[in-house]
């Protein structure tokens, strides 16, 4: 089966291990620094956005440096564009939280 590469929107949610341990924050820094070049933050670890293929491969790469993939998890949820989902959001809509 051939891989559809038109992959233009994307969500991105990480959990990094051992946030306590000073590799672990610096672990975090790092991912949390690499997805706001490439997306928008949404929520504490969830980010989200337009992306082209060549980029998300280049954020894959990135990420792949800096976790430890015995501890360390990330997931992205991709699309086509934009439109191809709907969303519902109860409580706080992200954007007040930052005010």
């Amino acid at each position: 089966m051939k891989k559809d590469y038109k992959i233009n929107y994307v969500f991105l949610m990480y959990d990094i291990a051992d946030e306590e341990s000073e590799a672990g924050k610096r672990r975090v820094n790092k991912v949390f620094k690499i997805c706001k070049k490439y997306l928008t933050h949404h929520q504490k670890s969830v980010f989200r956005g337009e992306i082209t293929p060549s980029r998300l491969l280049k954020l894959q790469k990135e990420l792949k440096d800096v976790i430890d993939e015995e501890l360390d998890f990330i997931t992205i949820i991709k699309l086509k564009n934009k439109e191809s989902f709907l969303e519902d959001t109860i409580g706080k809509k992200e954007n007040d939280m930052f005010i």
